[in-house]
């Protein structure tokens, strides 16, 4: 299956590559460009299944998050971006909060659900994934973990929980505790992870260590252990899977968002691209792919023997509210950044 999935993806990439490299008002064909930060790999399944459906060429311009989102704003009316996709919502709040989007087709924004999507109506989810708590099977027992996300900042897991705070992906959970429960928790929170935490580089290096015993429990995303169970379980089959409930932060579902941009020579086809991706095809696709992100279409299963979207109880958080440039603020200040 790795093997399989190995060659799509390189297929998949040289599609996109020579649509990444060109580029200019000489183009034949209609084209869009889409400042990416999801992941490079699923872009590169989805961008060639759109241009088949549609005809319309997709260059990607591939970086970070935060990277891209102030470049947009940089760039301002001056950008050749017609879309922007982030791997978490902070960064999309940024350019919103900026002017940078049109408000998204009626119809795609009643392809997900409203608690995926952006109040304005200027971006929406189109892929999900759930903050889990992973941990060894050997050092912790069910009845040891904890209610609340909240509480590894207890001293009773002083050296017992890691985290990857350099990451878009932990950013992005801190910014909903900081949402939820207010600046002074959230400080108070990250003092407490500080004194009792171990720093990794990378989710996969934080999953690969709780795996491995060298500490106790670690906060990533829930599909990091569902990819390694799928392709051999090398890094997981010692490990298994905390979901937080109830509400609380640590049930916190971070989307990856789609939006066009106001300024954009390409509105048209950048809408339908944003539909493509939220749409029974594109999300079908996503579901298909290497990614085990949720889809946030209605109409669309992950399946794969992962948790459902629809048994998790995550808070209820305003997506345009997530201060990204105050998380990072307050992660140097807690001395992670």
């Amino acid at each position: 299956m790795a093997t399989k999935r190995l060659f799509a993806g390189v297929a998949a990439m040289l599609a996109v590559m020579p649509l990444a490299a060109c580029g200019g008002a000489g183009d034949d064909g209609p084209s869009i460009t889409v400042y990416n930060a999801q992941h490079e790999e699923l872009l590169t399944e989805l961008a060639p299944a759109f241009t088949k459906k549609t005809g319309i060429e997709v260059k990607l311009r591939n970086g970070a998050d935060f990277e891209l989102a102030n470049q947009l704003v940089q760039e301002g009316k001056a950008s050749p971006a017609d879309v922007f996709l982030t791997e978490n919502s902070p960064a999309m709040s940024l350019v919103e909060s900026k002017g940078l989007l049109s408000r998204l087709d009626t119809s795609t924004l009643d392809l997900v659900p409203a608690q995926y999507e952006a109040a304005s109506g200027e971006w929406m989810g189109f892929t999900a994934r759930s903050t889990v708590l992973v941990y060894n099977k050997d050092k912790v027992t069910e009845s040891d973990l904890p209610d609340s996300l909240l509480d590894l900042a207890d001293p009773a897991w002083k050296g017992k929980v890691s985290f990857s705070p350099t990451g878009a992906d932990f950013q992005a959970i801190v910014s909903a505790v900081l949402e939820l429960k207010g600046e002074q928790a959230t400080k108070a929170w990250l003092a407490g992870l500080k004194s009792n935490g171990t720093v990794y580089q990378g989710n996969n290096v934080v999953l690969k260590e709780v795996n491995a015993g060298t500490i106790d429990t670690g906060v990533i995303y829930h599909y990091y252990w569902y990819r390694d169970q799928e392709e051999a379980g090398e890094n997981s089959d010692n490990s298994a899977l905390h979901f937080f409930g109830d509400q609380d932060p640590g049930a916190f579902v971070s989307v990856s968002g789609a939006g066009v941009l106001k300024a954009g020579k390409n509105q048209a086809n950048a809408q339908k691209f944003v539909a493509f991706l939220a749409g029974a095809e594109g999300q079908q696709a996503l579901a298909d792919s290497y990614a085990l992100e949720y889809p946030l279409n209605p109409d669309v299963d992950l399946g794969r023997d992962v948790k459902p979207l629809t048994e998790l109880e995550p808070p209820v958080v305003d997506l345009s509210s997530l201060n990204g440039p105050t998380v990072i603020s307050l992660l140097e200040d807690a001395g992670f950044l």
